[in-house]
């Protein structure tokens, strides 16, 4: 019996949500929310956009959970408290106009944070890199975190609790644990940034924990129906380079404890946007293989996936379900809907996003490029 060849046009089904596509939009920093961390009217046009453009359903940059550690850069949007929650309420309902839906993406920074002056982590281990807390002047080393007592992990664990509840509140779909990249929940699970000798450090299983609790904990106050999933990654927005040791194998043992809590999708990050390079094993496996054949979650790939070939063979060999994209979303918001008219999409190019990351230096940018002709 012939096999239909899965496409990422096809209308799918994630977690009893029926969404238009496949396709995603990938969580992206934009640091334009308002010094309290609101979101604005130019947010909400930005989300739309996508929506609009044919997105099935968007993901939202990191957003920061509680006014203690969590922030992590000036600019970032919250969702600590009520009137955070109320001004995300306008990009939810600008998204949904568009039958697209859209996940809140719970963020902790942990000792990767560029706002505050004190960090806190699971380790007292100085971060490799360094951040730039005042773009006006050159970058310096990241302090040296306090590591987390007691108090610090039910303070972190309330805060994604009550994040999540605002979420459902502000009208959002689910919401997705950031556990990838390099920040906290990302610290916990990396070895060399947990020297932890208690029961949430040592092996995979205590260096997942953590994370593991507060996702039972949210799980548990939200309603069914409300999508609560985790994104993962290998490497870190400050060590792109960074591999699993033990590759393969650590990978099945990682996916094999989260599929004890059954994530209602797992998405897997490529932080600097190459599958190939960051989700492929030397034996031919990939992260996303290992993880769509040890989960029952859907699984959403990331990584140069505006590359039409790659995204679909990874469909058709059943190891993702999901596409997401981000920096040629950026570039062309409406690029599901050129693609299905086949019609040609803006290519990202790096000024877009350098030296600023904001909206309006990209609106700026682009504007610049219709004046000129020359994008």
């Amino acid at each position: 019996m012939e096999t239909t060849r899965k496409t990422i046009s096809d209308q799918t089904n994630v977690s009893g949500y029926t969404l238009k596509n496949r396709l995603v939009v990938a969580p992206m920093t934009r640091v334009s929310a308002t010094p309290e961390g609101l979101p604005t009217q130019e947010m909400a046009d930005y989300y739309a956009a996508f929506a609009e453009g044919g997105f099935g359903m968007i993901i939202t940059e990191g957003t920061y959970t509680d006014d203690f550690y969590s922030k992590a850069n000036h600019g970032q949007p919250g969702i600590a408290n009520a009137s955070q929650m109320q001004a995300w309420k306008r990009v939810t309902d600008a998204v949904h106009a568009h039958d697209t839906h859209i996940i809140s993406q719970l963020m902790h920074g942990g000792a990767l944070s560029e706002y505050g002056v004190h960090t806190i982590a699971p380790s007292a281990i100085q971060p490799v890199g360094l951040r730039a807390t005042d773009h006006s002047n050159p970058p310096t080393p990241f302090p040296v975190p306090r590591e987390m007592g007691r108090g610090d992990f039910e303070v972190v664990k309330n805060g994604y609790v009550h994040a999540a509840l605002r979420a459902l509140q502000a009208g959002f779909d689910g919401v997705e644990l950031h556990a990838a990249n390099g920040y906290l929940f990302d610290q916990f699970i990396t070895p060399h940034t947990n020297v932890r000798t208690d029961e949430y450090g040592g092996d995979e299983r205590g260096r997942l924990r953590f994370l593991m609790e507060v996702y039972a904990a949210v799980k548990a106050v939200v309603p069914a129906g409300f999508m609560v999933a985790i994104r993962i990654s290998e490497s870190k927005v400050n060590d792109l380079t960074y591999r699993w040791p033990g590759g393969a194998e650590t990978a099945r043992r990682i996916f094999g404890i989260l599929a004890e809590i059954a994530p209602d999708y797992v998405h897997i990050a490529a932080e600097g946007g190459r599958w190939e390079r960051e989700c492929l094993y030397p034996n031919g496996e990939s992260s996303n293989s290992i993880a769509k054949g040890i989960l029952k979650s859907p699984i959403i790939a990331n990584g140069g996936m505006h590359d039409v070939d790659l995204a679909e063979k990874l469909l058709n060999r059943n190891t993702a379900d999901l596409i997401s994209i981000g920096r040629a979303a950026i570039a062309s918001p409406d690029w599901p809907n050129r693609m299905a008219a086949g019609e040609p999409v803006v290519p990202f190019f790096r000024e877009l996003i350098k030296p600023s990351l904001t909206l309006a230096h990209a609106k700026a940018v682009l504007a610049q490029c219709d004046a000129s002709a020359m994008c």
